[in-house]
């Protein structure tokens, strides 16, 4: 198991898609830091965690994009916050399949 995490803030961004879906950007440098760090838990790009926004801890899977991992916000998680795209929040990472 990895006994390390990232906190970070960041703003709730918009993708959009064939449905709309929002995240959370890691920094470049740590998206890099986590990608290493990670490396036996990565499948298909995507790296399994634990996060918390809040008061509202999750499970959830890192999506790799540009260089950077976006942090997948349900409807769960923005409505138990009251959050919502443009916000900046912070987010705490805990690498794993637990």
């Amino acid at each position: 198991m990895i006994a390390v995490e990232w906190v970070f803030d960041g703003e709730i961004i918009e993708w959009r898609g064939p449905a709309p879906f929002f995240f959370v950007a890691m920094s470049e440098s740590d998206s890099a830091e986590l990608k290493a760090a990670a490396r036996s838990l990565i499948y298909w790009g995507q790296v399994p965690v634990r996060a918390v926004v809040g008061e509202t801890e999750f499970r959830t899977a890192l999506f790799p994009r540009e260089g950077r991992y976006l942090v997948p916000l349900k409807d769960a998680v923005r409505d138990a916050e009251g959050i919502g795209e443009g916000d900046v929040v912070t987010v705490t990472l805990r690498p794993g399949r637990e």
